[in-house]
């Protein structure tokens, strides 16, 4: 049993669930998000969290399955791609250090946090490790470690961990860049995607 208790586990694992689920929808739009239920996923585990978002998730879900694949795509493109022509470039030095800054120093101070974490980034993974994918994924690990703990010092060290990495971190950047995508998205997919993001990473700061 872990010093959290039982229900306070179930709300981790399902905020680590949000992170995952969230990081998949910035990767680029296909087939499989569909098949592998994701957008359903998504509203399961915000529903235990508290019901607030659940209305976001399902419009999110909507969104996807009824706008045209190529669309979505184009959006994709236009939004996130190359460091510098994107129109909400989803790299964190960006808005932490400047507009043509990508893989500054606060990607190296990022990249030390996953390592105390026990967090990776794959070597097939052609980003920089600051990408959105990669820092939402990182809070993942967190939340599902967390859940999973039955130690009270790693439950601190994990606790902490996370705390400095929002507010040293995505929680300095996700509002700038969520304005970004609203403004630049094509798709009321992407706007959903922005909205949802921004008001997760807040809530979690909040608490």
């Amino acid at each position: 049993m872990s010093d959290l208790g039982t229900e306070v586990q179930h709300l981790y694992l399902a905020k680590a669930n949000v992170y995952r689920l969230l990081s998949v929808c910035y990767y680029e739009p296909e087939q499989a998000f569909l098949e592998e239920d994701i957008f359903s996923q998504l509203e399961t585990a915000l529903t235990i969290l508290s019901g607030q978002s659940t209305g976001v998730a399902t419009a999110l879900g909507n969104c996807f399955r009824d706008t045209d694949r190529d669309a979505l795509l184009l959006d994709y493109t236009r939004l996130f791609l190359g460091p510098f022509g994107a129109l909400a470039r989803p790299y964190g030095s960006v808005y932490l250090e400047g507009e043509n800054i990508v893989m500054g120093d606060t990607t190296i101070g990022a990249m030390a946090l996953y390592g105390e974490g026990g967090f990776q980034v794959d070597d097939a993974f052609r980003e920089v490790p600051d990408h959105m994918t990669v820092e939402l994924e990182f809070l993942y690990l967190l939340n599902f470690c967390i859940s999973e703990s039955t130690e009270k010092s790693k439950l601190e060290h994990l606790g902490t961990l996370k705390r400095t990495f929002l507010a040293e971190h995505l929680g300095q950047w996700v509002v700038p860049f969520s304005k970004a995508v609203r403004a630049g998205a094509g798709t009321d997919f992407y706007k959903h995607l922005a909205d949802l993001t921004q008001r997760t990473v807040l809530d979690d700061m909040q608490e």
